[in-house]
């Protein structure tokens, strides 16, 4: 017996509903990130540094997909902040940016912030459902992965 294949058609409504998804769960947990008392450029610069580690200036606007200049005025806040420093490398014209222990503490608070919210609203969810979306997140880590 053969697979049924997948329609275009239903390869692009799935993708569109998961995009909308997507975005509508990161905005509705965004307004968390406002009790750290950073932007939302810093907190994802930042993010960068503590969870993919040390990066050089240009390395993280490529992360961020901005450019250097964009990057340096972002860093300079985070510095200013005690939120992150300049590690000299071997090359004294370069440096690592890393996040400092206060950094690592915000980010680590605000991620915690943002579970609690979803923890909260997924309360309401039968084991079932629970055990669904668990197994949906499991598919969508594997999307990510082709991606």
């Amino acid at each position: 017996m053969q697979a049924k294949k997948t329609s275009t058609g239903q390869v692009l409504e799935v993708a569109d509903h998961l995009h909308s998804a997507a975005i509508h769960l990161l905005r509705r947990l965004r307004v968390r990130d406002r009790e750290s008392g950073i932007g939302p450029s810093q907190l994802s610069a930042l993010s960068v540094l503590v969870f993919g580690g040390p990066r050089s200036l240009g390395e993280l606007a490529e992360a961020e997909q901005v450019r250097p200049p964009t990057m340096s005025r972002i860093v300079v806040g985070l510095e200013d902040a005690g939120l992150i420093r300049r590690h000299s490398t071997d090359d004294k014209r370069r440096f690592r940016l890393e996040p400092t222990a206060k950094g690592t503490k915000i980010l680590q608070a605000g991620r915690r912030r943002r579970v609690d919210s979803l923890a909260r609203a997924l309360e309401s969810f039968s084991p079932a459902e629970l055990q669904q979306l668990g197994e949906a997140v499991k598919s969508i880590e594997n999307l990510i992965r082709k991606l």
